[in-house]
């Protein structure tokens, strides 16, 4: 049997805002940044073989402010789901470095940003300094990403509780059987 914190949370603070039962936002919202940043990486990394790399290094950058601008909607919902959870549980505390790692990514996102202002009007490929600060974020996202994964899966965060789960499971359930 779900206790109280389980309980408490699988269902959002705000449904309007952080998604319905089932079907929180923060998921939706997070494919913006990633998407964004592991594609700024690659162009990162192709601009140092292409022969003409100005137009990768340029993308690269806004693709970073693209990931800035789409982290933020995705704070703040994640920010909705760590306000059901109850505090001092492993999965509040999961929750806590998951939280942490993102706002130091996005951090580090803005400073990769800031710092390559103007660089790609000479053409050049994108410097080693902001290609290291990139692989690094991208792999402190990664593990972001596998400790939100174990918010969803493993600790059942914003997901369904176990009897509407089953209805998925259950032969004939929710439908209906033609008239013969």
């Amino acid at each position: 049997m779900a206790s109280e914190s389980q309980m408490q949370a699988k269902r959002p603070v705000s449904a309007s805002l952080a998604g319905p039962y089932g079907h929180p936002f923060h998921p939706i919202l997070v494919t913006v940044p990633i998407g964004a940043w592991v594609t700024s990486l690659v162009f990162d990394i192709a601009s140092h073989v292409v022969h003409r790399p100005g137009f990768l290094t340029q993308s690269s950058e806004w693709l970073i402010a693209v990931g800035v601008i789409g982290a933020l909607p995705a704070a703040m919902v994640g920010f909705l789901d760590l306000f059901a959870m109850g505090a001092g549980t492993p999965a509040f505390r999961t929750a806590l470095v998951h939280m942490t790692l993102n706002l130091l990514v996005t951090a580090a996102y803005v400073v990769n940003f800031l710092w390559r202002q103007g660089d790609y009007a000479d053409g050049a490929s994108v410097g080693l300094g902001r290609l290291v600060l990139s692989a690094v974020s991208v792999a402190a996202l990664a593990i972001s990403g596998f400790l939100g994964g174990k918010l969803a899966y493993r600790y059942g965060v914003r997901v369904a509780d176990e009897n509407t789960q089953a209805e998925g499971y259950t032969p004939g359930h929710g439908r209906t059987r033609p008239a013969g």
